[in-house]
């Protein structure tokens, strides 16, 4: 199946780690520690299964709305 030789090649799982990762500075950034840490298991998750962490960000998009709720500060 394509679509899984898609979402098992190293390049996704990269790309999918590198992008929870930066979820998980951006919740350290608000001062969210414990979203942080469920941010960086998703991440240790994701490096073996690549659609849970496209999943966990998904669901986090719709709960969001597709925006953020709050700016981090400069």
């Amino acid at each position: 199946m394509p679509l899984s030789k898609l979402l098992g090649s190293k390049t996704t799982r990269s790309i999918t780690v590198v992008s929870v990762i930066y979820q998980a500075g951006r919740a350290m950034k608000r001062g969210q520690r414990t979203r942080a840490a469920i941010w960086l298991g998703v991440a240790v998750l994701a490096w073996k299964w690549a659609i849970i962490g496209l999943a966990a960000q998904g669901a986090l998009s719709i709960v969001r709305g597709g925006k953020d709720r709050q700016p981090v500060a400069a």
